[in-house]
């Protein structure tokens, strides 16, 4: 390999790892996937989506951007959207920040130059939107913190209200959607409670 033959080697040792653990692995995983769960991440190298859930290849269908924004201008985002939803048929949607994420710290900041700044704006909305609570939390990591687990609320809610999740909920399709946080600190997830599913209160 001319460029970067040290990740073609890593990737030999991991393929090789799993035939030796499980022979019919890749047999397996060639077949139609058939996931419960899309995941909607951070692209932050540190939140590994399969790996901090101890879930195989196959089992999550997963989508990552800055800051796991979803907006609804986004066609990669609503694209990923329908396909689980519609032919994957998922019955969970989990959107996970997570704490000291730099695209929620950068909406605490001044402008930046595009294509960035037109990306964080959506978190600079959420911000603004709860900036009375904000402004009385006097920590700026507390603050940060804070606003992280206000993204992930307010994309659940942005989810919610995308044609493909209310046409699935019309339809009497089983999905919910739940909004986490990670942590960097512990390795733990924690649920904000925050869960929708479609059901009338």
């Amino acid at each position: 390999m001319r460029f970067l033959p040290q990740i073609f080697e890593r990737n030999r040792a991991w393929a090789e790892r799993q035939r030796a653990q499980d022979p019919e692995f890749f047999e397996r995983l060639c077949a139609i996937q058939h996931p419960s769960y899309l995941w909607i991440g951070c692209a932050d190298s540190r939140v590994p989506a399969n790996e901090i859930v101890g879930m195989a290849p196959g089992e999550l269908f997963v989508h990552r951007n800055v800051a796991n924004v979803v907006c609804r201008e986004d066609q990669n985002a609503l694209s990923v959207l329908q396909y689980s939803i519609d032919t994957l048929h998922i019955s969970h949607i989990i959107v996970c920040g997570h704490y000291r994420c730099g695209g929620v710290q950068a909406a605490l900041g001044p402008p930046l130059t595009q294509p960035l700044e037109g990306w964080i704006a959506h978190i600079r909305r959420v911000r603004e939107e709860h900036a009375a609570e904000l402004a009385a939390i006097p920590d700026d990591e507390a603050r940060w913190h804070r606003l992280c687990e206000l993204n992930v609320i307010a994309q659940v809610r942005i989810l919610a209200e995308t044609p493909t999740v209310v046409n699935a909920w019309k339809r009497g399709q089983t999905l919910d959607i739940h909004g986490w946080i990670y942590d960097l600190h512990d390795g733990l997830l924690r649920d904000l409670n925050v869960s929708l599913n479609g059901v009338p209160k």
